[in-house]
């Protein structure tokens, strides 16, 4: 893994990890950064830029060995080291991210949700079950849960954040339209859906 990269050379290493999986599954042998540009709609010196983190040297004419630069950019972004997570709202976001099975690719595996719904308790979901949340301090000692997944609605936001940091949880992907109170050393990554749509609408090239 390469320790300090920006978020943006990171974005955009993830983006050209998708062209190259399709590349693979297409039987595609080798890739120019041209065409990377060209899908992506960004300059080619950006691409050759990031893949030089890679040390990845590419071939005159022929462009970068698909299945090698791929490789380059899991190891690069730590794909093979396992991240244990688990949801905690099990609504309709949840649940969609639940279903997700694109994210065991980069090492990111859910192992459960929770949820104070007595409906949902010991639903089931793409192999996962619905725990009630006052089982999550248990839980995640034994699952050895790394990262909670916050989908709860607004108002049950902070409490629900309350748990997960006296759990010995430290970090949060946040996907709830709340800016949440919580200790320094907790690392919280909030996932502004609207501010990003907005962002897009107003200037595409700034996303």
């Amino acid at each position: 893994m390469i320790v300090g990269l920006s978020s943006k050379i990171i974005n955009r290493l993830t983006l050209y990890h998708n062209i190259l999986v399709d590349y693979v599954d297409k039987g595609v042998e080798n890739i120019s950064s041209p065409q990377i540009a060209s899908l992506l709609k960004i300059d080619d010196s950006q691409v050759r830029k990031d893949i030089k983190f890679l040390n990845n040297a590419g071939v005159c004419k022929i462009g970068y060995c698909v299945a090698d630069l791929k490789k380059s950019i899991e190891k690069a972004l730590g794909f093979k080291k396992k991240k244990k997570a688990f949801i905690a709202g099990a609504g309709n976001l949840g649940f969609a991210l639940a279903k997700y099975t694109n994210f065991a690719v980069y090492g990111f595996e859910i192992l459960a949700l929770f949820d104070n719904d007595p409906l949902k308790i010991d639903l089931s979901v793409n192999g996962k079950k619905v725990f009630h949340i006052s089982k999550l301090p248990e839980l995640k000692k034994n699952l050895k849960l790394d990262i909670a997944i916050l989908t709860v609605p607004r108002k049950f936001a902070q409490e629900t954040v309350k748990l997960i940091t006296t759990s010995g949880i430290k970090y949060i992907w946040n996907f709830t339209p709340c800016v949440l109170d919580t200790p320094s050393d907790i690392k919280i990554l909030n996932e502004n859906l609207v501010g990003k749509f907005i962002q897009f609408t107003i200037n595409p090239n700034m996303v």
